[in-house]
């Protein structure tokens, strides 16, 4: 094993812990795909998959979504959803809006400084807003 390698499992490792969760094989092996480097991304299920099986590793699609799922309720990782039916995953979990290029069907972070939320609307009664989701859809021109 190289040092590069032992250092991505490493962070891995370190990032499970971080959130509490048990570091099974399959969840080491797409914790370093995912942190391993020191670098946030935002990922789908598949694209991950398709990382892990360029990576050599035996895990299923269903098992990606699992532990995709795993991450988000240990607060490793936050969920982002697209036209509602598409969900993207980011392992940047600081306060910010994103950026949804329509023609690649990706999702990058946009500058959270830029953002002015002056006022939001009273949550109904018995309701309090847990959280607020920007996300800027982008065409080309």
């Amino acid at each position: 094993m190289t040092q590069q390698t032992q250092t991505l499992i490493a962070r891995g490792n370190a990032w499970l812990s971080d959130g509490g969760l048990r570091p099974t094989r399959q969840r080491v092996a797409l914790a370093a795909l995912l942190v391993g480097d020191g670098n946030n991304r935002h990922v789908t299920a598949e694209s991950l998959y398709d990382a892990t099986r360029e990576a050599g590793e035996k895990v299923s699609l269903a098992t990606v979504y699992n532990t995709l799922r795993a991450f988000c309720e240990a607060g490793l990782m936050r969920e982002i959803t697209v036209d509602g039916s598409k969900s993207y995953f980011d392992t940047n979990m600081t306060d910010h809006p994103h950026f949804y290029w329509e023609d690649t069907a990706t999702v990058s972070d946009a500058p959270a400084d830029a953002l002015v939320i002056k006022s939001l609307p009273d949550a109904p009664e018995g309701a309090e807003i847990a959280k607020v989701d920007v996300v800027i859809r982008l065409r080309r021109v």
